[in-house]
């Protein structure tokens, strides 16, 4: 067949294939135009998911009536100039958007009508594009001083074989809504509104800009409970800024949808967050479960291309290995310096358990007879029962039913420490007044007052109550302990008497080859054995007897996948985990105060003793507030 040239329509056609997928793109391209323009408010609506009406409506700079033809000209764009020298520089984009494909591509599958008043104009103007074919220019009227109007109408009328493609008009309105939630955390200064089939589905009103009005707008979208469950992100390295907020261990997700990457202001999607995000909550949470972040990353325009994808879902950085453990670093600094806190959705998911469970028994949790209970009627007592005769409960004041060996290693000086401020208070004399006995209240743990169970330590805090699962406390603390000792003496090795010989991919076996030095420090020796072959010479002893080839394919998996050498470290934690679950105090066992006390002490001591090692909460916190709610005092 001789070669032809594709008529303008055609082309325009096969771009808005790449540019306009489904009608979230559309909005996405305006939407990124308005920013783009200055805009401090933006409002969205749609209908029939997006494909029966669009409208985009701002508030920024506007278009004048010689640039409304211009502007529906492919790669026609007011946000790239030439330099001095007449050169024009991809590789320094400081807007959203820039290739001057999203008006011709939308108008030529559509019905597009843009009217806009230009800041500082007495008029507005209007055009409209049907199918790429173009109208003229004419008068219109604006209900603002200026900004843009922008009408979508029958999208994709003109290609009927794209519309065969389409969801639901219900699954294209959920992909707008989750396009405009991106665009508004990227964007805090703006103010955006959404609203489907004339229903209000979000008002977002400025905030202002900085950490504190971000929160403010990631709350509003993601929830109140990742703002009371988020903790700050704010590291520099080699000019790479990290800033954000990320959910601490125990407020988790089910599955990936509440982690976003804002790179240089652009919502992005990249692999590498969640790869960075799996590493840097590898120690807590298990495979199953996903941790929620907003990452912002800021660098030189000239480090990061934002023109390798038509619709600029995608960056690539120029250094991906700095940013990457940038991402980890900066969260697991965050996450050692939250310390044993634990989310609030914790003691809220306890009080919704104890509610839904009394919620047959009346209007309260809890009921009380009013009579003789089984115990007889010995008991009764004229205007009702008589107070039971104080009981020393089991565990405060006897001595340890068993001693478990490595406990007291571990607490030592904790319970030292305790035992000492513990000691008989002194009883006044005749003129003298002797200082109240220690209570540590004040502890963000509280002061130990029982053992339920011999599993469970009921602590009372100042304002509210603490309930810890000993078994999985002492867990995090043993394996935190281990962790500990491991880097500091580094991670044995044991010498395979044959060494294995194991046959990769030349490209796979150069990328476990560069890691050499890396996964010695894990345990690991691996030499080159020719094209496409690696040699394992020792393997960590922790690990005992293991599948060196399985765990080396593992390895070449993770580094093509996510740059980093997860497999050996997660096995490294895998090991230490069960090792510190069987040397861990026991459900089971009865504790003394001192010991329960020096417990809690020791959590407080050390990070990450909010959750055990596999993401569940090692402490419930109920405030006092809540305790009377339960008790209809409230």
């Amino acid at each position: 067949m001789p070669i032809r040239r594709l008529p303008p329509e055609t082309v325009n056609r096969i771009a808005a294939g790449e540019v306009v997928e489904r009608p979230a793109s559309a909005i996405k391209e305006l939407v990124d135009n308005a920013v783009d323009a200055g805009a401090t408010r933006i409002e969205v609506e749609a209908h029939g998911g997006g494909l029966t009406r669009i409208l985009v409506a701002d508030d920024g700079m506007g278009l004048s009536a010689e640039e409304l033809p211009v502007a529906i000209e492919r790669h026609a764009t007011s946000k790239l100039a030439p330099d001095a020298d007449g050169l024009w520089d991809l590789l320094r984009i400081h807007t959203m958007g820039f290739r001057g494909e999203a008006l011709p591509s939308i108008g030529s599958v559509a019905r597009l009508s843009i009217s806009s008043r230009a800041k500082g104009a007495k008029d507005a103007f209007s055009i409209l594009v049907e199918g790429g074919q173009v109208g003229d220019v004419a008068p219109a009227a604006f209900p603002g001083p200026h900004g843009a109007r922008i009408e979508v109408r029958d999208l994709f009328y003109a290609t009927p074989a794209r519309l065969k493609f389409m969801k639901s008009e219900r699954a294209e309105a959920l992909a707008i809504t989750e396009e405009i939630k991106r665009q508004a955390m990227a964007h805090e200064a703006v103010g955006f509104s959404l609203d489907i089939d004339g229903r209000r589905v979000l008002r977002l009103l400025p905030e202002h800009p900085g950490p504190q009005g971000r929160l403010a707008r990631l709350a509003a979208v993601l929830g109140r409970d990742f703002q009371d469950n988020a903790i700050e992100i704010d590291q520099t390295r080699d000019g790479v800024r990290l800033t954000g907020f990320a959910g601490l261990p125990t407020y988790n997700r089910g599955n990936a949808a509440h982690q976003y990457l804002f790179v240089n202001g652009r919502p992005v999607r990249d692999r590498l967050l969640q790869g960075a995000l799996r590493a840097a909550y590898a120690d807590f949470l298990a495979r199953d479960r996903h941790p929620t972040a907003a990452l912002y990353v800021s660098l030189d325009t000239a480090e990061v291309d934002v023109n390798v994808h038509p619709a600029k879902a995608e960056v690539r950085f120029r250094d991906p290995a700095l940013v990457r453990g940038l991402i980890v670093g900066a969260l697991r600094h965050a996450l050692a310096g939250a310390g044993h806190r634990a989310s609030t959705t914790v003691a809220t998911q306890a009080l919704d358990s104890i509610r839904a469970q009394g919620a047959g028994l009346g209007s309260s949790p809890f009921q009380f007879q009013a009579g003789p209970s089984p115990a007889g009627f010995s008991a009764w007592r004229e205007g009702g029962w008589a107070p039971p005769r104080p009981q020393v409960l089991p565990g405060l004041s006897d001595v340890s039913a068993r001693v478990e060996p490595g406990f007291s290693d571990v607490l030592g000086q904790a319970y030292d420490a305790v035992q000492n401020t513990e000691a008989s208070p002194s009883y006044p004399q005749a003129g003298d007044y002797a200082a109240p006995p220690f209570d540590p209240v004040d502890f963000p743990l509280g002061a130990a007052r029982a053992q339920v169970h011999e599993t469970y330590i009921v602590a009372q805090t100042r304002d509210g109550m603490v309930i810890v699962d000993q078994h999985a406390a002492h867990e995090r603390l043993v394996y935190e302990r281990m962790k500990g000792e491991m880097a500091a003496g580094g991670v044995a090795r044991q010498t395979l008497l044959l060494p294995e010989v194991v046959d990769l991919d030349p490209a796979e076996a150069e990328r476990v080859l560069a890691r050499a030095e890396e996964l010695a420090t894990l345990g690991l020796i691996v030499e080159s054995f020719g094209p496409g072959a690696v040699l394992v010479r020792e393997t960590p002893a922790l690990l005992g007897k293991t599948d060196a080839a399985g765990l080396i394919r593992d390895i070449a998996d993770d580094l093509a996948e996510n740059g980093q050498a997860l497999a050996l470290k997660e096995r490294l934690e895998e090991v230490c985990s069960t090792m510190a679950c069987h040397g861990s105090v026991r459900a089971g066992r009865r504790l003394n105060g001192a010991e329960m006390n020096a417990l809690l002490r020791e959590m407080e001591a050390t990070p990450h003793s909010g959750q055990c090692n596999h993401g569940r909460p090692t402490y419930v916190e109920l405030k006092l507030a809540d305790i009377e709610r339960l008790f209809g005092r409230r």
